[in-house]
């Protein structure tokens, strides 16, 4: 009696290598690169222009945050409610080529998550229980 996965297993190699060949085929998405871009410098202002595009497209975008781009380094202004924007705004920088950044972000306690103890300027309360020590009077 023959089996059915006799027949099944060649036809799946078959159409995995059809999806392999047709993936390796596939047109690259996007314009070609530049010449700055295969050599991995950017002028200041292709790197202005990818952040502001990636800023556009980003959450942190709505926060108003300005970037300036001078001798490959990029220099960021604003304010934020939001502690990981400025680190986020940082990161989308050097993903641009930015080879240094400036982040003069400011955070506002304003928003957020709510800040405790001594980050407030509050002293922190701190518990310790008794134990036994070595000069304990309990020793006969």
């Amino acid at each position: 009696m023959k089996r059915a996965c006799g027949i099944f297993y060649p036809r799946i190699f078959c159409f995995l290598a059809c999806c392999f060949l047709a993936s390796s085929l596939a047109l690259p998405a996007g314009p070609p690169l530049t010449k700055s871009h295969s050599e991995g410098k950017f002028s200041d202002a292709e790197i202005e222009a990818t952040i502001r595009a990636k800023l556009a497209k980003s959450k942190i975008g709505k926060d108003g945050f300005q970037v300036h781009v001078k001798d490959r380094v990029a220099t960021w202004t604003g304010s934020t409610a939001v502690m990981q924007h400025k680190g986020a705004a940082t990161r989308m920088a050097k993903a641009a080529g930015a080879i240094h950044v400036l982040n003069n972000i400011k955070v506002s306690g304003e928003g957020g998550i709510p800040v405790k103890g001594n980050l407030a300027g509050q002293p922190r309360h701190v518990q310790v229980k008794a134990g036994k020590t070595e000069d304990s009077d309990d020793d006969p």
